[in-house]
């Protein structure tokens, strides 16, 4: 696949509706890998799935969670991945192998992770009405300090990872050294009057110095880093772009840059719409209606192409290019014609020697001897950063699928446990011959058991209790609480129903009751 030609071709962001990936459970939340090439889904039972987006097929299941999962992060390599479920709990998966390295539980629910863009050892953690906690893999942990006392904190990395900046809901923004969390620069985004806005979301794109903030007066503010850090403490940025709706003065619920960082797209908290703005001018190029009633979860944009994945009614929706066939790029000399025309011959057409031909320069002979390079493999620069010379050579592009065989034959691959895909096959045990005893069974099933326990027994982790005295117990998730207000609990719903079947039969009694007095003698 070559990146360049399928940049150089078109517009740069989707325009249409292009399928949707069904994972059987409920969708929640998705992530793209740093190559785009893998994407995974957090469903609503615990789940998550893992795509192989090239095919549009299913490359690994992992029962992560009991409870639904509410964020996903990958790593710079894409080797490991990081969930957070609405229970409290925080998980590290090896992606290739589906098994759980590490389980980090918080007393209060985590709205949001993020692994370092470079250091896979590090990770943020955005606890509900707590500040935000930096994490090590071995379980020491650093909570980022606070400005304004406000517990409404959200926190992302930079680009590189180099600063961590940090929001609260009276508008003020914060950035911190990842080192030493020492506060490098702040500003406070303000309305047009000198009223403050509460900060929802932070999101940085992946080339050039640029973030985007999301705030509850419904303006998207697209920051320059640089000039952030330049201004310092209590600073004054202004703001490249501020982007809005404003027909309808819709509220966001997730924005995000496109993998060149040239365009935005935001999704609409009301319905399952997507807005897309050109970054440099700021001016609205397309807006994708989804279907109509839906209310949207999460939006992400490919890394790499023009693609966008959307998450409403428990479904990804994919949004691509219109893609035109077009024929004659294959041979530039023919004309496409719609309709027939009468051909006209010319006279030197089929001889021998076209004396109407136009005569071409012959080559000189330096240029007929120049070598072509054809083995040097040349890095894509979009899997790359600007501070890097190659790409990434332990990256995990794609994932090994094992086939399904419901009846294989006596002899398929041999006897004993075999290697199918990247993934241990059972052995095959075969039949005896005529006149042979058969094996005892008992014997049979030890020996099964004991292929399986060495396959497909996994040691169970122990969770690592994330102490933070100050963080709230009490407190539910928002993904559970909105959960319950569209769907009550069963258990209220016969309480409801009993007086309604009551009321029906209790006023026949009523009236036996009063014929039987009055039938009575006084």
């Amino acid at each position: 696949m070559n990146l360049e030609l399928l940049e150089s071709f078109g517009q740069n962001y989707p325009e249409d509706f292009d399928g949707t990936l069904d994972c059987v459970s409920i969708a929640v939340t998705c992530a793209f890998n740093r190559q785009g090439t893998l994407f995974a889904v957090g469903c609503n039972d615990g789940r998550i799935v893992m795509w192989d987006f090239l095919t549009r097929g299913i490359a690994k299941v992992i029962n992560a969670h009991v409870h639904p999962v509410c964020s996903l992060s990958w790593n710079r390599n894409g080797r490991k991945l990081l969930s957070a479920a609405t229970d409290n709990t925080v998980s590290v998966w090896d992606v290739l192998s589906g098994d759980n390295e590490k389980i980090f539980r918080f007393p209060s629910p985590v709205m949001k992770v993020q692994f370092h863009p470079r250091d896979s050892n590090l990770f943020l953690v955005c606890p509900l009405k707590h500040a935000a906690v930096l994490m090590h893999v071995q379980g020491s942990h650093r909570v980022i300090p606070l400005d304004d006392n406000d517990l409404n904190i959200i926190a992302a990395f930079d680009r590189r990872g180099k600063y961590v900046y940090t929001g609260n809901a009276k508008g003020r923004i914060l950035a911190f050294k990842t080192d030493d969390l020492e506060l490098a620069a702040s500003f406070r985004v303000t309305t047009g009057t000198l009223n403050t806005t509460a900060i929802k979301s932070i999101e940085f794109a992946r080339r050039g110095e640029c973030f985007l903030v999301n705030s509850a007066d419904r303006i998207i503010r697209v920051y320059e880093s640089r000039e952030v850090l330049t201004c310092g403490k209590d600073g004054e940025p202004e703001p490249i772009q501020k982007l809005q709706d404003l027909v309808n003065k819709t509220l966001w619920k997730k924005c995000c840059f496109s993998g060149d960082g040239e365009f935005i797209v935001a999704g609409s908290a009301r319905q399952h719409s997507l807005y897309i703005w050109e970054k440099s001018v700021g001016n609205l190029v397309k807006i994708l209606h989804g279907t109509k009633g839906e209310l949207l979860l999460d939006v992400v944009w490919h890394p790499v192409r023009p693609i966008i994945a959307s998450i409403s009614s428990g479904l990804v929706s994919i949004w691509a290019q219109n893609q035109v066939e077009n024929w004659s790029a294959f041979a530039p000399d023919f004309k496409e014609l719609e309709e027939n025309v009468e051909y006209d011959e010319r006279e030197s057409e089929f001889d021998l020697d076209d004396e109407d031909k136009e005569k071409v320069d012959v080559k000189g002979p330096d240029e007929e001897d120049l070598e072509v390079d054809v083995v040097t493999e040349e890095p894509i620069q979009a899997f790359m950063s600007s501070d890097e010379e190659g790409e990434d050579k332990e990256a995990l592009m794609f994932l090994p699928v094992s086939p399904d065989i419901e009846e294989p034959e006596e002899a398929w691959q041999g006897e004993g446990p075999t290697r199918v895909g990247g993934l241990s096959a059972p052995s095959i045990v075969k039949a005896p011959e005529d006149g042979a005893a058969p094996p005892p069974p008992v014997e049979r099933k030890r020996s099964h058991g004991s292929t399986d326990s060495t396959s497909t027994k996994k040691k169970r982790v122990k969770p690592v209790e994330v102490t933070l005295p100050d963080a709230p117990t009490d407190e539910v998730h928002p993904l559970l609480t909105a959960g319950a207000k569209k769907n009550p609990d069963s258990k209220s719903q016969p309480r409801k129903t009993r007086p309604q079947k009551s009321r029906s039969t209790r006023p026949e009694k009523r009236h036996r009751d009063r014929d039987s007095l009055d039938s009575q003698p006084s």
